[in-house]
Formats: C-alpha cells, structure tokens, sequence
C-alpha cells in the first residue's frame, strides 16, 4: 500500500470563498511586471542616435544650385532625380541623411521647395546632394 492512497482519488477541493480561477489568469500572476511604465521606451529613445547636420562649402553650394537650375530646365519632362537630404528629427537635436528617388513635379520658389509627382516635398535648404539621372540611363 502506498503513502497516500487513502487521499489520491478524493475529488479537487474548490473553495467556497474564492471564485476559481482560470489556468490563464493563474499564469498572469507568474507575467514579468514593468514597475516603471514606459522605461524601456525611454532608454530606446536615449540609444537611437541622431546626425549633425554638415555645412556646405561654398563649391558644394555652387554645384546644388547649378543642378536646381537644370531642374527648372527639365522641369516640363518631370526629371527623375535622386535626393540627399537632412530630416530634423522631431524628438532630439540631430536628425539624419535621407535619400529619396522620384520625379519632380516643380519648384516653389516662394516656399524654397521640391515638390515630386507624388506630393512630397523637400526644402532646397536641406538638400546636401542632388543626382539627376538621364532619360536614356533610366527607359
């Protein structure tokens, strides 16, 4: 005869007191808890790093507004071009480099813009790089 053979097959005791619970939320309890909400959303914030916007030179300057200038040129085929540009970051000083690809629609000159076919808009002040790619390299 065993050690508990007397109790093995007795029905599972429910309490009369306490409402049962589920095996999901006795597995809840056992959960890893945050005791600083939103913690780990800072200290990812902290990590992300961010660019300095660089200065252009004044050759640097030179070539960007000879580029903008065959742009308004070209202006009528909605040439297809390549853009450098530095995007502010909105949470932290800094910001980063974004290349962008499309074919632009026209050129405010009030709002010193490039608008694309497709709504977007950069300002000529961000602009660190411009390539301009030929019809022929691109059909």
């Amino acid at each position: 005869m065993g050690e508990y053979d007397d109790i093995i097959k007795l029905p599972h005791h429910q309490s009369k007191k306490h409402a049962h619970i589920s095996r999901l939320g006795r597995a809840a309890q056992f959960a890893p808890f945050a005791a600083l909400t939103g913690f780990d959303s800072a200290i990812g914030e902290t990590a992300r790093l961010t660019s300095k916007r660089k200065e252009l030179d004044e050759e640097s300057i030179f070539l960007l507004n000879q580029k903008i200038q065959l742009i308004y040129e070209l202006i009528k085929e909605k040439p297809l071009v390549e853009i450098i540009y530095f995007l502010e970051d909105t949470k932290k000083s800094g910001g980063e480099y974004v290349t962008v690809t499309g074919n632009v629609r026209r050129i405010d000159d009030i709002n010193r813009e490039i608008i694309f076919t497709d709504g977007m808009t950069i300002s000529i002040d961000d602009i660190y790089g411009i390539k301009i790619f030929d019809r022929e390299t691109t059909s």
